[in-house]
């Protein structure tokens, strides 16, 4: 490329993209649960740097505020992906071992955990307060229903609480003692099998910005597992103070928004017609029937 190119970027548009309220938080530890917590280690790209990737412009792309907001909008509502790809993260999460086994589901992100094969395992474990107590539900097989009385929800916690201790002090006694002297001790890959997984692990997690709303359309939902939902909830600041206009649209369109299948669809133009229609008479499915029916009595 000569010194003359028209295409070559000129310094002051090779300047790293900064927002400075994350930079404000960088390294901060944000507290999730009773041991847990979230730190912002790095990011690339801004709103700004979303906008630029859309246009295939030159520096930051931004004509103005308005702009830009109306142009992410248009991305977010019609799943024109590729430019959120643009913008990265890179995260320290402390979280029980169940949460991260959820977590790992998500599979677009970079990930580097704590090895209890090489290390030992901190003493630390995930008793949830009394109010996340809660019976199994009668209507979803993977939630919970309602909250245990106050002193059914302490018996939990002793319960859960002696059998994290019992399980640590055997996990001590097989590293060869408190301390873990190895000379005495079995290997620490088999030693640490015993430890049940509301113990704390913790790792390094990248990901994009797009890969990361989607986490945080499932895992913000109200029908999220509650403790991750705790996590999710702590990255949606995060992403506020990263990439405001983006949280915005994100809220709007996916976390808030509500999508129809076409049956479901032409269900509710009947109805806003002022037609009467029934289970019978809707094609949808009963658990679908129902599912429109309590969105709609939610709904102004």
């Amino acid at each position: 490329m000569s010194p003359s190119d028209p295409h070559k970027e000129s310094p002051e548009h090779l300047d790293r993209v900064t927002v400075a309220e994350l930079d404000a938080v960088l390294g901060e530890p944000f507290p999730v649960l009773d041991h847990g917590f979230i730190r912002v280690i790095d990011y690339m790209g801004s709103d700004a740097s979303i906008v630029q990737a859309a246009r295939v412009s030159y520096g930051t792309g931004t004509r103005s505020v308005s702009d830009d907001s109306a142009l992410i909008r248009y991305l977010l509502r019609h799943s024109h992906t590729t430019p959120f790809e643009m913008c990265e993260i890179k995260l320290h999460v402390k979280l029980p071992i169940f949460v991260a086994r959820q977590w790992i589901r998500h599979r677009t992100a970079n990930v580097n955990e704590y090895s209890g094969r090489y290390s030992i395992i901190d003493n630390e474990y995930y008793v949830p307060s009394a109010e996340a107590i809660a019976a199994q539900s009668d209507v979803n097989r993977q939630g919970r229903g309602e909250s245990l009385a106050g002193g059914m929800a302490t018996e939990v916690q002793v319960l859960i609480r002696a059998d994290a201790e019992r399980s640590y002090a055997n996990y001590e006694t097989l590293l060869g003692g408190k301390g873990g002297h190895e000379e005495s001790g079995i290997a620490r890959e088999l030693a640490r099998i015993g430890l049940g997984v509301n113990f704390y692990t913790q790792w390094y997690w990248k990901i994009d910005l797009h890969n990361l709303l989607h986490f945080l359309k499932l895992r913000a939902d109200a029908h999220a597992q509650h403790e991750i939902r705790q996590y999710a909830n702590v990255l949606l600041r995060v992403v506020q103070a990263w990439v405001p206009i983006t949280y915005q649209a994100f809220l709007d369109y996916q976390l808030n928004g509500v999508s129809l299948s076409s049956q479901a669809f032409a269900v509710l133009k009947k109805r806003l017609a002022g037609a009467q229609v029934d289970f019978e008479s809707s094609g949808l499915g009963r658990r679908e029937w129902d599912e429109l029916n309590a969105l709609l009595e939610k709904r102004p």
